[in-house]
């Protein structure tokens, strides 16, 4: 996490709790410990920003032709080569 933090309160089912406590439990290195469920939101909310960004560039996409984006990322890494130069 970032050294600078806010503090959430979330409410969610009983059943979600301890499903959620037991998956920690059962998958962290740390066994669930003290931390684990805010990574584990953390990680969740990141992931979920990160599709919703992708799916969305996607649909902007949809109509460029694979050509169009070969030539522009052939572009960009030739910027980007001269540039380390």
């Amino acid at each position: 996490m970032s050294a600078t933090t806010v503090r959430w309160n979330l409410v969610v089912s009983k059943q979600t709790d301890r499903e959620l406590r037991q998956h920690l439990a059962n998958h962290t290195e740390d066994g669930g410990k003290k931390g684990a469920l805010s990574r584990f939101v953390e990680d969740a909310v990141k992931k979920e920003i990160f599709e919703t960004t992708l799916r969305a560039v996607h649909e902007k996409n949809a109509n460029v032709s694979q050509e169009e984006i070969d030539t522009a990322v052939e572009e960009s890494l030739a910027w980007a080569r001269a540039r380390r130069r």
